[in-house]
């Protein structure tokens, strides 16, 4: 009986293997057919400026943080400048996002550092990013993939929603579990045109609330539409 279990257990593996492996085929399939260009919505001109921006987007939407960041920028456009600022200066420029008082004092934060540790120059290693105040693994991940097109894979809200809706994640509780789960099988070269495939899809299809399915072509394999659309 031990080794029919076991037995089993391994095709039941090798077989739940080969179906996710299919589904990220017809996902892949999908968007670079519907969306063959896929990139952030945060307006920026260098690495330090969407490192503002990121930070910035936390809790707040990209439309918000493109009208606050040319003022911004525009008044501090280097690490140096926003080194040199108090934090209540910056908290002017960024009064209408959300948390302004803890973005304030992290970007300055995070100019200083950037000059401490890296001499002003934003790296690109997701580890070193993650020194800088205000950066998160999410952050440092957006960071390493649309400036450096490394295969860093960013999990916002809409990335976790959506993966989890499709099927393409199993049991993932967390964002890093999300990640992990993601790396896995999306084919390194395409993790910084997934990212973008799943934030954009969650944020203009897939929507939390309530998801336009019946604009979605995924249906025929997401797990979300069999489940509780399709009854």
């Amino acid at each position: 009986m031990y080794f029919v279990t076991v037995f089993e257990r391994y095709f039941s593996i090798i077989f739940d293997g080969m179906q996710k492996k299919e589904l990220y085929d017809y996902v892949i399939r999908y968007f670079q057919k519907t969306m063959p260009v896929a990139e952030t919505e945060l307006d920026y001109g260098t690495p330090f400026g969407l490192l503002v921006a990121v930070i910035l987007s936390a809790q707040c939407t990209d439309k918000r943080v493109n009208q606050v960041t040319p003022d911004l920028l525009s008044r501090f456009p280097d690490p140096q400048k926003m080194a040199e600022a108090e934090p209540a200066e910056v908290f002017d420029y960024i009064r209408t996002c959300s948390y302004p008082n803890n973005k304030s004092k992290h970007l300055v934060g995070m100019a200083q550092k950037l000059i401490e540790l890296f001499n002003g120059v934003v790296p690109d290693d997701v580890d070193e990013l993650q020194k800088l105040p205000g950066v998160g693994r999410k952050t440092a991940n957006v960071i390493a993939s649309v400036v450096y097109n490394k295969p860093a894979f960013a999990v916002d809200t809409h990335v976790f929603r959506v993966a989890a809706r499709i099927g393409l994640t199993t049991n993932a509780k967390t964002p890093l579990a999300t990640e992990k789960q993601l790396m896995n099988y999306f084919p390194e070269e395409l993790v910084p045109k997934a990212h973008h495939w799943l934030i954009l899809h969650g944020r203009y299809t897939c929507l939390a609330r309530k998801p336009k399915c019946e604009k979605c072509g995924l249906t025929e394999v997401c797990r979300y539409y069999k489940r509780e659309i399709v009854k």
